[in-house]
């Protein structure tokens, strides 16, 4: 190879570490400002841990809406609609609806809560939710 093609190779490898970089440090501000959000809205009810109170308030460790479709997950969040496979009247407090949420700060949210409290579900982005919003469950 050519010192010419050499260089090219280079830059086009630094361009590529570059942009993971970036994804890398925005999905963790993503998450940052999403524990945030779950720390002043969310841990009342389901606790710092994540665990929730039994009887009152559902566990998020392992949760299978939560770990489940995030479409489903925003429209329960933002919108109230339960997910088709949550069983209604396990609990008997009401889950509010978040619908003051963007979607930028709502995609920060689930993604914290799908990949905390031993979650390691994927990341949720802005576009996810706003097209899960636009759309219902019951259309």
């Amino acid at each position: 190879m050519d010192g010419c093609g050499l260089r090219l190779g280079y830059r086009a490898l630094l361009l590529c570490v570059v942009a993971l970089g970036l994804a890398a440090c925005s999905q963790q501000q993503a998450v940052g400002g999403g524990e945030r959000i779950y720390s002043g809205s969310c841990a009342a009810c389901h606790q710092a841990n994540g665990e929730g109170i039994p009887g009152l308030y559902p566990s998020l460790k392992g949760s299978a809406v939560a770990l489940g479709d995030p479409g489903a997950l925003a429209r329960w969040v933002i919108k109230g609609e339960r997910p088709a496979g949550m069983p209604a009247g396990r609990y008997s407090a009401k889950m509010p609806q978040f619908g003051w949420l963007h979607d930028e700060d709502a995609a920060a949210l689930l993604s914290f809560v799908r990949s905390s409290f031993g979650n390691a579900a994927p990341a949720v982005d802005a576009p996810s939710v706003a097209l899960a919003l636009a759309s219902s469950a019951h259309e």
